[in-house]
């Protein structure tokens, strides 16, 4: 169930399934197994998705991002280990929740008609820093893709083009740990069966929603993200 459903926020709106995941996977099992199956499904789901809809895929966006993830993993990693994580997750959490607020409520919307290096080096270097310090790349991408107001079939595809290579790095770690063993793919070949209808659902609700509809609900799970993010910063 926490797969299937975990699947299916992503294959609807391209990200967010992390804070579903990972947290209740960790009631299931212990961390060093939710952590790495989180991530086999992520690149699962972004692989399936990139087959199904390549043509929509925005590749000089993604590849800007994806170079840009690369220098900010460093500074995430230097950020677990810090004694300021907490504020910095704090900082991150009102910054969301303001703009997405912001976004619901204002009658004009910020928008990039073309791609913007500026943006593009600073999103891609944030989703660097947040999924080394918590494994949350979705934020910074999905705030761009909403700048440049794309429908809702390419924004699904470019982020899977984004998460998946970032998955398969991440996944690259695990085993160096030697987090990858028998039990993580024992439990990620049981949830197989719960993924597969979700990726095709989820596929299936992108494609119906209008444009408009789309973009509100991001900013509503970007705000839902934020006020997390704050709860874990406050409780520690």
């Amino acid at each position: 169930m926490i797969a299937f459903c975990a699947t299916l926020i992503r294959s609807t709106f391209g990200f967010g399934e992390a804070l579903v995941a990972v947290p209740l996977l960790a009631f299931c099992m212990p961390l060093q197994i939710a952590a790495p199956l989180a991530v086999l499904l992520s690149i699962t789901i972004a692989m399936v998705v990139v087959i199904q809809d390549w043509r929509k895929i925005h590749l000089r966006s993604a590849g800007w991002l994806i170079l840009a993830t690369l220098p900010g993993i460093p500074l995430g990693l230097w950020i677990l280990t810090s004694p300021h994580q907490q504020a910095v997750k704090a900082a991150l959490a009102v910054i969301l929740v303001l703009f997405s607020v912001y976004s619901l409520t204002a009658n004009r919307l910020p928008t990039l008609h073309s791609d913007s290096k500026r943006w593009l080096l600073g999103c891609g270097f944030c989703a660097g820093v947040l999924g080394g310090a918590y494994g949350m790349n979705g934020p910074p991408l999905a705030l761009y893709g909403s700048l440049r107001q794309w429908p809702p079939q390419r924004f699904r595809a470019t982020l899977q083009a984004y998460f998946l290579p970032a998955s398969l790095l991440g996944m690259t770690g695990y085993w160096r740990a030697g987090l990858w063993g028998h039990a993580v793919s024992h439990d990620y070949l049981l949830a197989l069966p719960a993924m597969a209808p979700a990726v095709f659902l989820g596929r299936w609700i992108n494609h119906r929603l209008p444009a408009a509809q789309f973009l509100r609900y991001v900013y509503l799970g970007l705000a839902m993200i934020g006020v997390l993010l704050f709860v874990q910063s406050v409780r520690g």
